[in-house]
């Protein structure tokens, strides 16, 4: 063999293995992308896994039962059951005189010092004591009988003709109607067992179309007074807001609440969509919004709203749980957050005044917004586009600091939200439109009547009985 034969078999060897060390290396940069494409995936995993009520906005009942038992419990020296020491007793406080139905007055026969017999004159000041108990309870039916009568002149029978103004159309009267409203809509009984407790108790027997009906009814008899609550709540110069999903015959809607310190709205909605909110919920943009970071309310303006630090507390929470940087600056976010709401309570505890609420947020805003601007910078999967989009919310972060009326957090929604939550929870949302509206409509009397200081079943009553023709609706604004 010659040398060039020689030579470009080693060229070709050459050639070869140059061709499988590129290969090996594009394989390996496949293997480099496949492990960096998993990393991101456990981590997402162990993140998802790791979501609890603490760092999440998942509810507490979705928490697994290792949390639950982690919690420490206060240990007390000398555990008992019942009041703790120093813990302030309640006792029963005497009904005032005409509130009692009955009294029996009790004088002594004799006096125990001369026992001469004693007359019987009323004590100004006489000791008291009192039972309360139940009468029998007993439906009230009320009958109309229309008579026949046979002429003696010329033998005709005539019947007495049946006049509406007289005779109801309805089989149940207006206070029979709202008791069933309270107990299915308030205090969420069943249908049947609602049905079981009116013949029990009242000797009223109601099948469980009549309850449905019922429902029907006091739903459309109050809905002129939700409308105005809900026009009270757009007007509202600061108003909290909150969504979840709500289950109609197995279809996805959206259950909104809108909450004052006057009135309280429940709403269910096709979506839960930006144009959707701004034409059905809010009709337009007026007052100072205190919600969470949700996507749909951006077309309120920023400088109008407060973003719930509660939700934000529960984001660090997470942050700080992660290894790295991401962890420490999450700690660090914490930190900063204790001193808030440490300003907070003293201030409405009425420990500083507003210009030193002001003067004393100042620097921590600067701190923590700087905290959130390096996690920007960091790159970390998961964080920095989170700490971003909270930069994106800066101007409705520290509403709360300047104006008058203004909470740092939306606990008021949320726990106003939890009533038709657990309504949810118990019988899957509803079957139809009318039970959708019948349960946001109760709802939204029974909220509202506790802030007005309303008595719920009076008011239902009030919304079923008759009324003169032009006379306005009854009004859950008690204020007004």
């Amino acid at each position: 063999m010659d040398d060039a034969s020689e030579i470009e078999e080693l060229r070709a060897a050459l050639a070869a293995e140059q061709a499988r060390a590129a290969a090996a290396e594009a394989r390996a940069a496949q293997l480099e992308s496949r492990v960096a494409q998993l990393d991101k995936q456990l981590a997402k995993a162990l993140e998802l896994l790791g979501r609890n009520s603490g760092n999440s906005n998942n509810p507490p009942s979705s928490d697994p039962p290792s949390r639950k038992k982690s919690k420490k419990k206060k240990r007390l020296k000398n555990p008992r059951r019942g009041g703790q020491k120093g813990h302030t007793g309640s006792h029963r406080q005497l009904l005032p005189p005409e509130q009692v139905s009955e009294v029996v007055d009790l004088f002594p026969s004799e006096c125990t010092s001369c026992w001469q017999p004693l007359p019987q004159v009323p004590d100004e000041f006489p000791r008291r004591h009192q039972l309360t108990d139940l009468k029998p309870l007993a439906a009230h039916t009320t009958e109309w009988r229309r008579h026949a009568v046979v002429c003696p002149r010329c033998g005709y029978r005539t019947r007495a003709e049946y006049d509406p103004d007289v005779i109801p159309r309805l089989s149940f009267g207006p206070r029979l109607m709202a008791v069933v409203a309270l107990l299915t809509g308030v205090y969420h009984l069943s249908r049947r067992q609602t049905v079981r407790l009116l013949r029990e108790l009242l000797g009223v027997r109601m099948s469980l179309g009549s309850v449905s009906a019922i429902e029907k009814r006091v739903s459309d008899a109050v809905e002129p007074a939700v409308d105005e609550a809900m026009e009270s709540a757009r007007g509202a110069a600061v108003k909290h807001a909150d969504g979840t999903t709500w289950l109609r015959g197995g279809s996805l809607l959206s259950l909104w609440v809108v909450a004052t310190t006057a009135v309280t709205v429940f709403k269910v909605l096709p979506n839960g969509q930006k144009a959707t909110l701004r034409d059905e919920l809010f009709g337009r943009v007026r007052g100072i919004l205190v919600s969470d970071r949700a996507t749909a309310l951006k077309f309120w303006a920023m400088e109008r709203r407060q973003i719930c630090w509660a939700h934000l507390v529960r984001k660090f929470v997470s942050y700080s749980e992660r290894a790295g940087p991401a962890g420490k600056l999450g700690e660090e976010l914490l930190e900063y957050t204790s001193l808030l709401f440490a300003y907070w309570s003293r201030f409405r505890k009425g420990q500083l005044s507003r210009e030193t609420l002001v003067e004393r947020m100042a620097p921590v805003r600067l701190q923590l917004e700087a905290v959130l601007q390096r996690l920007v910078g960091a790159g970390v999967l998961g964080v920095s586009g989170s700490c971003a989009d909270i930069l994106a919310h800066r101007e409705a972060l520290w509403t709360f600091v300047e104006r008058s009326g203004v909470e740092p957090t939306n606990n008021h929604a949320e726990r106003e939200l939890r009533g038709l939550v657990m309504w949810r929870r118990r019988s899957f949302g509803s079957q139809s439109e009318r039970g959708t509206h019948f349960a946001a409509r109760k709802m939204t009397v029974a909220h509202t009547a506790r802030k007005q200081g309303l008595e719920i079943l009076g008011f239902l009553e009030a919304c079923c009985g008759p009324r003169p023709a032009g006379a306005a609706a009854p009004s859950l604004l008690a204020a007004a």
